[in-house]
């Protein structure tokens, strides 16, 4: 019960002290060398969609290789794009080729390690995301270092049937190997810290500080009501938080240089809090990622469709009944597949709606679409075989003209998934000579 009572105070009141705290604290990193640089080139920016429960993976691969393919049933909402695509085939997470059916693929997505088994207290992902790589390169080129968003809250207890926390289901983001990132899910309060992000002010600075307070002092207070594994959670909470008050403190201070929104929010144009629908939520999640990266606030993002084991209920689209984990253990029957192949199709489309609305916001002489790449995946290939071999994969996008897009890439079976996330960082302008199994670039992804 102690878990209840903490969850759900920790998480919303760090997450609206985080926005406000971490609105400003890059301002006086800037230069005007940077600014410079950056007008001849573009920005650089990385989106990570994450879709749980993996595809039906008949209907998912493209035909034909190279700049010569089709796109298949389930990727054709993507058609219109595929100038803009790199699709690699024959990828796999082999640090995540273990354990139980969903947990390990999905915290291991990005990280391509293996996590500690755990039952909540002594989370471990053996790894940084390779977001957060991007992320820390990065940081001070932007109000906001990275992103998290989501549409279900963090999950919380054991999955009695592996034996694994369910926190490990509701992160793909890693800072370090035991801190996972805590993710938004209500759109307003994503609105309400991108509009602070380009609207700072001494007077907003003077509140968060107080609030800062009021939360260290009820963690400090449940701290002496709950048991030894939530002890441990606080006390990594309460980190966070005074790291958050001393970034608050310092940005109440005067700037010689400051950071600029690229373009100008609306604050009309704030949403009214969690939609109604599974749908409108997702159309939601992804107007604010597109919002963060028009206006600059930040140059990296990731959003979760759902949680590991995610059983949405997709009987919104036409001829689906299920929810989306029961389906995707479909026992090869074909209403069952049909059913699963359409939900995929749907997260697809999704993705092509974020495309196109980048690709609309002119940016220099190009868009942000242009500047950006943004990655689709599932950490698994097909729900029923719980398998990591040939992920589902699609990036969009150029990052300034180092992704070679148009291309479908057909690589030898169990080549490294970190193959193509060193290819990423690289095209980012945050290279590293190696991340995690990786044993170089993705052959063919970079120009």
């Amino acid at each position: 019960m102690s878990k209840k009572r903490f969850l759900p105070l920790s998480r919303r009141t760090f997450l609206r002290g985080s926005g406000a705290a971490l609105a400003l604290p890059w301002l006086e990193a800037m230069t005007p060398a940077l600014a410079k640089a950056e007008s001849v080139q573009g920005p650089r920016r990385l989106g990570v969609l994450f879709m749980p429960n993996g595809v039906r993976e008949d209907a998912w691969t493209p035909s034909g290789e190279g700049d010569d393919f089709e796109l298949s049933k389930t990727l054709r909402p993507l058609d219109g794009l595929k100038d803009r695509l790199l699709i690699p085939t024959n990828l796999w997470n082999q640090a995540s080729d273990y354990g139980d059916g969903h947990y390990v693929k999905t915290s291991g997505f990005l990280t391509c390690q293996t996590i500690q088994k755990s039952l909540g207290f002594d989370l471990n992902s053996n790894g940084v995301s390779m977001d957060q790589l991007a992320a820390k390169r990065l940081a001070n080129r932007t109000p906001l270092p990275s992103l998290e968003l989501a549409t279900s809250p963090v999950g919380i207890g054991v999955d009695t049937n592996v034996g694994y926390t369910r926190v490990y289901g509701s992160h793909i983001a890693w800072s370090s190997p035991t801190r996972p990132l805590a993710r938004e899910i209500n759109p307003r309060l994503v609105f309400e810290r991108l509009f602070r992000v380009a609207n700072p002010n001494a007077e907003s600075a003077q509140h968060d500080r107080l609030l800062l307070g009021r939360v260290l002092g009820d963690a400090r207070q449940l701290k002496r009501r709950v048991g030894r594994d939530d002890q441990s959670r606080i006390d990594d909470y309460l980190e966070s938080v005074r790291a958050l008050e001393r970034q608050v403190e310092s940005a109440s201070q005067p700037a010689g240089k400051t950071w600029k929104p690229a373009v100008d929010m609306d604050p009309a144009t704030k949403p009214a809090g969690i939609p109604g629908t599974h749908a409108e939520h997702v159309r939601l999640m992804l107007d604010m990622i597109a919002l963060a990266f028009q206006t600059d606030s930040t140059r990296i993002c990731t959003f979760m469709f759902g949680n590991a084991v995610s059983n949405t209920n997709f009987s919104f689209l036409d001829g689906v009944n299920s929810g989306h984990h029961s389906v995707s253990h479909h026992e090869n029957k074909a209403e069952k597949l049909a059913e699963y192949q359409k939900i995929a199709q749907w997260h697809v489309a999704q993705y092509a709606y974020l495309l196109h609305k980048l690709k609309a916001m002119p940016e220099g002489e190009s868009n942000v679409l242009d500047n950006s790449m943004i990655l689709f995946g599932s950490g698994l290939r097909d729900g029923n075989k719980h398998s990591p071999r040939n992920l589902p994969l699609v990036v969009a996008g150029s990052a300034g003209g180092r992704p070679k897009t148009g291309q479908h890439l057909v690589f030898e079976e169990k080549t490294p998934l970190s193959n193509l996330y060193c290819a990423m960082l690289q095209a980012l302008g945050t290279p590293v000579e190696r991340f995690a199994d990786s044993t170089g670039l993705l052959p063919g992804a970079l120009v």
